[in-house]
């Protein structure tokens, strides 16, 4: 069984591909979207950044969220020992959003589903990606199958693969490529919060610091739950014996400021181990096809970049496609490789410098400097496309020697 030749197929329902289904249906595009899962489905990745309400709001999606009551995230908590950085997203170098939510991923994914089936768009969930074959002009092939294991085709001009960690593309073509970033892996889980203290800062999202490679994320939700989870390499994390609860039960305990509030809550599920979490692929389009946030590039969980860059991708990639349907000649190279990469590139420095160490002296020694905090705090808000940034155009220089200069004073010291 095969459908009618579409203008565009979206593989994956999550932010990456509903942004992109938003703005195709605005346009008036012929498009279907393809998900292996069945919604609601559990999903990492629940802070968002303020760069990603700008897409929302863009395809006419921030509404339905608004609605839902989602914990606001106002700016983000680091900790490490008795050394505290806060920082506040109205008070940054980048005119933008000063806030955000911290979202369950499942109820926030199927909120945007939900708005989209409302709008008529066709989601075919449960609908796997078995196979891909592009003409010379860029056109596919697609081979699905539904959950009762019917098979059919898809014929589509361009295909925009926002499938995530599924990687569908990259797996098929063999685009995958070894991250720069260092290995790293993730234990975590969701907790019922119930000592979550009645004070400001109780649902602030914040990163307790336990060494240079490890640390623990902490991210509340509305509802009552909280997300934990603990980053470190994956030797370190491979050091802790046992049944999946037990080693990060055993991990709480490093942290003084969470062990007490966490160590008799029920966990909701038994944590999940991500191993090697850093992904990256050879290209981010070819003839016909895009890839999207995950499916492209995974940097590192720590600055929660993850839906900003699923969310920026997407729609970059409905725009240009749409532009290329109505017959225009787009440089790719240009208008969509070199312009994600760039953000790409940006954060990947921050990620490699926090575990470099160099992130984490700035971080609690050089923020009492407002400028210099007002301007990490707008990559931290994933404004990093503004070059008028400092610590946006000359990111690696500029961390580096920072880094360099504390370094002199606390010898001088």
């Amino acid at each position: 069984m095969s459908t009618p030749k579409l203008d565009v197929l979206i593989i994956g329902a999550g932010p990456s591909g509903c942004v992109a289904a938003a703005y195709l249906q605005k346009k008036g595009v012929r498009f279907q979207v393809v998900e292996k899962n069945k919604f609601p489905r559990f999903v990492i990745g629940e802070s968002l950044l303020p760069r990603c309400m700008d897409h929302f709001e863009e395809v006419a999606l921030l509404e339905c969220l608004k609605a839902q009551g989602y914990e606001i995230k106002r700016g983000a908590r680091f900790l490490k020992g008795k050394e505290v950085c806060n920082f506040n997203f109205a008070d940054k170098f980048t005119e933008g959003w000063d806030w955000t939510w911290q979202v369950p991923r499942d109820h926030f994914d199927k909120t945007l589903t939900d708005e989209l089936q409302k709008r008529g768009v066709s989601i075919l969930f449960e609908t796997e990606v078995t196979s891909v074959a592009f003409a010379e002009d860029g056109s596919s092939t697609t081979q699905v199958k539904d959950i009762n294991g019917n098979i059919s085709t898809i014929e589509a001009n361009f295909i925009i693969d926002a499938s995530g960690h599924g990687r569908v593309l990259p797996r098929l073509l063999q685009l995958d490529a070894p991250s720069k970033i260092p290995k790293h892996s993730s234990i975590f889980t969701h907790v019922k919060d119930i000592h979550r203290p009645d004070e400001s800062n109780a649902t602030l999202i914040t990163f307790d610091v336990i060494n240079t490679e490890t640390w623990l994320w902490v991210i509340p939700f509305s509802n009552g739950m909280c997300s934990i989870g603990y980053v470190g390499t994956t030797e370190y994390l491979e050091s802790f014996k046992g049944t999946q609860e037990e080693k990060l039960r055993q991990m709480m305990q490093l942290s003084p400021h969470y062990y007490e509030r966490f160590k008799h809550c029920p966990y909701e599920f038994e944590p999940v181990t991500l191993k090697n979490v850093a992904t990256s692929v050879t290209q981010f389009f070819g003839k016909g096809y895009a890839l999207t946030g995950n499916s492209a590039e995974f940097l590192d969980p720590v600055f929660s970049s993850g839906v900003t860059f699923a969310t920026e991708s997407g729609l970059l990639a409905a725009k240009l496609a749409v532009r290329q349907t109505k017959g225009e000649t787009i440089d790719w190279q240009t208008e969509y490789a070199d312009y994600i990469s760039s953000g790409v590139t940006v954060f990947a420095t921050y990620v490699k410098e926090w575990y470099t160490g160099n992130l984490q002296k700035i971080f609690f020694k050089a923020t009492d400097n407002p400028d210099i905090k007002r301007q990490i705090c707008s990559v931290l808000a994933g404004y990093v496309w503004d070059e008028t940034n400092p610590f946006v155009k000359n990111h690696d220089r500029l961390v580096k020697t920072l880094a360099k200069v504390i370094d002199m004073e606390n010898t001088s010291e």
